[in-house]
């Protein structure tokens, strides 16, 4: 088992400065808080929450496109990565989730964080869409799926970015038979087995020969 992954080394493999770090760890205690009350996250995953939470968020900064201003964050749960991504700079962040309980938690992490975001206390099918620079998922549903759900705020250059574990061929080989994607895997720094899909020219209908 890894060594648990410490403030000071996150923000070296994360890059990210002392204003951003501070911010995070009071989501972190915020989080440590909370679960003790709601099921915010896996509870064995604490021990290593810079690892199995920050940086499996904070690593899809890098990837973000250059001029990106609007991101969605699908079933955002805990806050990850959506929130993350916020504290690192994204001007535009919203959060859809279901849960009430869990979106609270979402206002007061934000509110103690001192950043701004939209917090959608909707089903993902429910909300309005609109197209935003990127989309982002975490361990919310199989791609095809995902796809259908994120389809709502998909626009012409809209990049997704999907944090996956073991199992993604099959998924991307199960989504191929909806839907026509340019797709990159990128190997996550936060987990051996995990991958992001970096995922552009996203069309409905399989590929014609």
């Amino acid at each position: 088992m890894a060594t648990p992954l410490t403030p000071a080394a996150f923000a070296t493999a994360a890059d990210v400065s002392r204003e951003t770090l501070a911010r995070l760890e009071a989501y972190a205690a915020l989080l440590v808080k909370w679960q003790a009350r709601i099921n915010l996250v896996g509870g064995a995953t604490l021990a290593d929450l810079w690892r199995r939470h920050m940086l499996d968020s904070a690593q899809l900064h890098r990837l973000l496109p250059a001029q990106a201003r609007v991101l969605v964050d699908l079933g955002s749960g805990a806050g990850f990565p959506g929130l993350v991504l916020a504290a690192m700079g994204v001007p535009e962040v919203h959060l859809i989730e279901a849960d009430a309980r869990k979106c609270a938690f979402l206002r007061e992490a934000a509110r103690v964080m001192g950043v701004a975001v939209t917090v959608h206390n909707r089903r993902i099918a429910e909300v309005a869409p609109f197209a935003a620079d990127v989309v982002t998922a975490r361990a919310l549903a199989p791609l095809r799926e995902l796809l259908v759900l994120a389809a709502p705020f998909l626009g012409p250059d809209t990049m997704c970015l999907f944090l996956k574990g073991r199992g993604v061929e099959d998924e991307l080989t199960e989504a191929a038979k909806d839907w026509t994607i340019h797709a990159e895997m990128i190997a996550s720094l936060s987990d051996p087995l995990g991958s992001i899909l970096r995922i552009g020219e996203v069309k409905r209908g399989r590929a014609t020969a």
